[in-house]
């Protein structure tokens, strides 16, 4: 009997030792994993504090990709408690933005003095927005009319009357105006005529997400196209040390025809086609912005080398066109002293053209004036760019009946933005013109434009975050 009693005692004793055994083995991991969990979490948040500390440099020195070193990384910092302690360190490495882009790419790997095998890393990309955020902008009042369809923002530092599709959002500057094409009271900063139409100030606004799918907001802080100049004198510095800086042509300006291979030839114009008899107009700055085909018209001066900084600078009036493969370039045209006499103009007339629409080829056509399609433009013109008119308008001179072939153009095509101080358009109601006009935003400009193209603010806003494996 007492063997018996013996057995069962073993036989439980057994029992209450493998449970306790596996309490305390549960316990046991229980605590390794927390510990490891609050080291896991540390070690990120280690990581995030390397992303602010850079953040934190690029405010104080936002050209600066080497840490204030001076050589190539990576670099690596300790993290200190409240009491000089270290408890890990934070290790960066910087991809600096490519020529003239200001998105760069942050990794920041954390790791803690525990437990220096764990260890976890994060990737933000951070960079400053530039004018090319907005797929239309304007500093006057602009209209968008039935069967217009914009993906991109769009904003006025006037009023604008979209009766199209806007599938951004619409700001403007003002909280209403007296809108140029409408009789009557004074109407909404954004506004539209498509039934019902809107009300009248002081009514309130309705929400249309058939017309304004993201919203539209007004009034809202006005773009400083006055700056512009700023730009475009420091463009010139810049073409001037490591850049292609020409001065005036001696002609009428000059013809630059952009290739593939990373060169451009550089013509000077000496002759325009002349408008026939009775073609004309009061607007300002009005020509055939063509260039004549008899010969002589042109003088070819060389051909040069894209240059290292992107930028190309002629203080005289532009013909462009072209295609490029793989290149980043901007193309001002600008005199100096700025006076509104001798202010230069850009024309187009012939396709520009990007062989790549992954971000890699982008072009900047900054006018100090004008930017212009021609009379003898191609009837199906496309151009891949960003346009910037700073004191003129981006568009095309009316041409009427009266000038011959090339006053109607059948379709042109826009992929890129458009930044213009006055009212823009390549069309009128008389139905001279372009008859079919696409208008469409390359987001690629977004935080990467061309080279020195102007910024919209100072400050390094984040793009993306994501945690590296």
């Amino acid at each position: 009997m007492r063997g018996q009693l013996l057995i069962q005692v073993l036989v439980f004793a057994a029992i209450a030792i493998l449970v306790l055994v596996g309490i305390a083995s549960f316990v046991s991991v229980s605590i390794q994993a927390g510990r490891i969990t609050v080291q896991r979490e540390l070690a990120i948040e280690i990581a995030e504090a390397g992303i602010d500390y850079y953040r934190w440099h690029l405010a104080h020195s936002p050209n600066d990709y080497q840490d204030g070193t001076g050589s190539a990384g990576p670099y690596v910092h300790n993290l200190l408690d409240k009491n000089g302690n270290i408890v890990g360190q934070y290790i960066l490495d910087i991809i600096p933005p490519p020529v003239g882009s200001t998105l760069v790419a942050i990794t920041s790997t954390g790791k803690i003095s525990a437990n220096p095998n764990l260890q976890r890393k994060i990737q933000t990309k951070l960079a400053i927005p530039s004018i090319a955020k907005y797929a239309v902008i304007a500093n006057a009042a602009m209209r968008f009319g039935a069967g217009t369809e914009v993906f991109g923002p769009i904003h006025s530092n006037g009023g604008i009357r979209f009766d199209g599709l806007a599938h951004n959002l619409v700001t403007s500057s003002v909280s209403s105006y007296d809108d140029p094409d409408h009789t009557g009271g004074n109407e909404f900063g954004v506004h539209t005529h498509v039934s019902p139409t809107d009300p009248l100030p002081p009514a309130q606004v309705p929400s249309r997400p058939d017309v304004f799918e993201a919203g539209r907001q007004f009034p809202v802080p006005a773009v400083d196209f006055a700056g512009l100049t700023a730009d475009l004198a420091q463009m010139k510095a810049d073409a001037q040390t490591n850049g292609k800086y020409f001065a005036g042509s001696g002609g009428l300006g000059y013809r630059v025809v952009l290739k593939t291979n990373d060169t451009f030839d550089l013509y000077r114009v000496n002759s325009l086609v002349s408008p026939p008899s009775g073609c004309s107009s009061s607007q300002s700055g009005w020509g055939t912005w063509s260039i004549n085909t008899t010969g002589g018209a042109q003088t070819f001066l060389a051909n040069h080398q894209f240059p290292a900084n992107g930028i190309i600078f002629a203080e005289d009036h532009l013909w462009v066109e072209g295609q490029i493969d793989g290149a980043r370039l901007t193309i001002s045209s600008a005199k100096f002293p700025d006076n509104s006499s001798t202010r230069t103009s850009i024309a187009v007339n012939n396709n520009i053209l990007y062989t790549n629409y992954d971000g890699s080829d982008v072009i900047g056509l900054i006018a100090q004036n004008n930017f212009n399609v021609g009379l003898k433009s191609l009837d199906t013109l496309r151009i891949d760019a960003a346009l910037i008119a700073q004191n003129g308008r981006v568009g095309r001179h009316y041409y009427g009946s009266s000038c011959g072939t090339g006053y109607v153009g059948s379709t042109i095509t826009l992929l890129g933005m458009i930044a213009t101080n006055q009212r823009y358009g390549f069309a009128y109601t008389d139905g001279t013109g372009y008859q079919t006009r696409n208008i469409n935003y390359d987001g690629n400009l977004l935080y990467a434009p061309p080279p020195s193209f102007p910024r919209t603010s100072d400050q390094y806003t984040t793009i993306s975050w994501e945690e590296l494996k």
